[in-house]
């Protein structure tokens, strides 16, 4: 099962749909929560490393959508094969 889930979650179709996802999402994120240190330039390793989970965790949270979504579409379309 777990081998199934990454294949799917390497596709390309997929890295490429959760890649722009995490892009729209984390930036928005990132200005909203870091905009006033960005600017200023006073930023932190610490906020550079929790910025970069910010592009991290739409990422996972879209591929874990996308390889359920697609899970559930072949579950379907076996189902009905029988």
């Amino acid at each position: 099962m777990i081998k199934q889930w990454l294949e799917i979650a390497a596709l390309p179709r997929v890295c490429k749909r959760c890649l722009k996802t995490a892009l729209i999402v984390g930036t928005l994120l990132m200005l909203i929560n870091y905009f006033d240190r960005l600017f200023t330039g006073n930023l932190s390793g610490m906020d550079i490393f929790k910025i970069a989970l910010t592009f991290c965790v739409p990422y996972l949270v879209c591929t874990s959508a996308s390889v359920g979504a697609i899970l559930e579409s072949r579950g379907k379309s076996e189902h009905r094969a029988k």
